[in-house]
This record gives structure tokens, C-alpha cells and sequence, in this order.
């Protein structure tokens, strides 16, 4: 008898790719599109789910943070739903951390 699974709750589908775990499939998708934007020399360098504080001691991971070819450091948040969490976290961010943008990516 198999064990219960929970279903995911936005409906997304966990994937993996070069043996890294991704919670959905838009998200292994920009993490592809990121490698081949750094091979082609358009960003110089991404790393995945770099912490920040937030305001109340909370952490926030976001999906990657990206470094393009003139410097310019953003972080990326992939999202198929914004929630209201989400929402929170991202007035959280633009007050803490002005002029270092967060992107959110369909």
C-alpha cells in the first residue's frame, strides 16, 4: 500500500534538473534560462535561494539572485501565484532593501 501524498498546493509540479530540486517546472525552466544567459556572457553570475532578514526576524528566500554583465546585482522570485505572504514579504523587502530590485517572474 502506497503512502499518502499531499498535493501540492498551487498545483505545481516538483522537478528535477542537474540533480538540483526545483518546487515547480516554471521554476527548473528560468534556472535553465539563467545557465544559458551566463554561457552566453548576458549575466555574469546566479546563485539559487540566497537568505535575507526581513522585518519581525523572518527570512526570505528568493528563487535566485542574478548579476548581469555591467554589474547590476536583482533577485528573482518565480511565482505563478502571488499570495498574500508573498505580497507581505515583497513591502517588506522594498522597504528594507531600496534600489536592490526584487523580480517576480510569471
Amino acid at each position: 500500500m502506497k503512502a499518502y501524498v499531499r498535493p501540492a498546493k498551487y498545483h505545481n509540479t516538483p522537478v528535477e534538473v542537474d540533480g538540483i530540486r526545483f518546487d515547480s517546472k516554471a521554476e527548473a525552466a528560468r534556472y535553465v534560462q539563467l545557465k544559458a544567459l551566463r554561457a552566453s556572457g548576458r549575466i555574469l553570475w546566479f546563485t539559487r535561494q540566497p537568505s535575507f532578514l526581513l522585518l519581525g526576524n523572518t527570512r526570505y528566500r528568493p528563487d535566485f539572485m542574478v548579476c548581469d554583465s555591467s554589474g547590476l546585482v536583482w533577485v528573482e522570485d518565480v511565482k505563478g501565484v502571488e499570495t498574500k505572504e508573498f505580497k507581505i514579504k515583497k513591502k517588506d523587502w522594498e522597504a528594507l532593501y531600496p534600489g536592490f530590485e526584487l523580480r517576480v517572474v510569471k
